[in-house]
């Protein structure tokens, strides 16, 4: 993605915050014709010692599955809060408007995973993030069913191959950044998480250093 320097973040635990924060993701890979073909799907971070790997699953007649087979090589994508911003947040009137976000790009590698128990495991790290209390009822459910269930998706392992992230806050407009931060927090809960992001970077004291606009 276009990363202007005031915007990059090289902090891998800012990446994963934000991956596990937000993961509902978009997996882009190329069809049959070599367009783009996308899927939204949450995807569960496992950062393992030899690095990062997102498991997920897609229906079985999704063909996603093949994609990913005959071209492992996709991206992943993960957008966290983000919100408008209008040019009243400057102290003079030549200025236009802008759109602040957070963001985390991934290139992966693609494992389908056949095994039942490899399926399994899978599903229970995604019971976990979202709903652990359903993790008995799944258990308890008869093998005929779950064993249904598991035959109808394709599993995979994507292994982060190299991912970027964008934290876009305004950084290189300090002259915006104290009412930028009012308007943030009275605004909806995408302003309000991107006004507390500016209170941890430490931008509404105006710290940062001019550079050419980007989006």
């Amino acid at each position: 993605m276009y990363l202007p320097p005031p915007f990059r973040c090289d902090d891998p635990a800012i990446a994963a915050e934000l991956m596990r924060a937000y993961p509902f993701a978009s997996l882009i890979s190329t069809d049959d014709e070599g367009l783009p073909f996308v899927t939204h799907l949450p995807l569960h971070l496992d950062e393992r010692a030899d690095g990062w790997v997102l498991l997920g699953h897609v229906a079985r007649a999704n063909p996603h599955g093949r994609y990913l087979q005959q071209r492992p090589t996709a991206l992943v994508t993960f957008l966290g809060p983000h919100a408008y911003l209008s040019p009243r947040v400057y102290p003079d009137r030549q200025r236009v408007p802008t759109w602040n976000y957070l963001a985390v790009h991934c290139t992966v590698q693609a494992k389908l995973l056949e095994a039942v128990q490899d399926k399994d495991a899978l599903l229970k790290q995604l019971i976990a993030d979202h709903e652990p209390a359903y993790a008995e009822q799944w258990r308890a459910l008869d093998a005929t069913y779950t064993d249904k269930m598991l035959a109808g998706i394709v599993a995979f392992e994507l292994r982060v191959l190299r991912w970027q992230c964008k934290l876009k806050l305004n950084q290189h407009r300090p002259e915006s950044h104290a009412a930028m931060r009012q308007v943030y927090a009275n605004g909806q809960a995408d302003a309000q998480a991107l006004g507390r992001w500016m209170d941890r970077l430490g931008l509404a004291a105006g710290a940062s250093t001019p550079a050419p606009d980007g989006t």
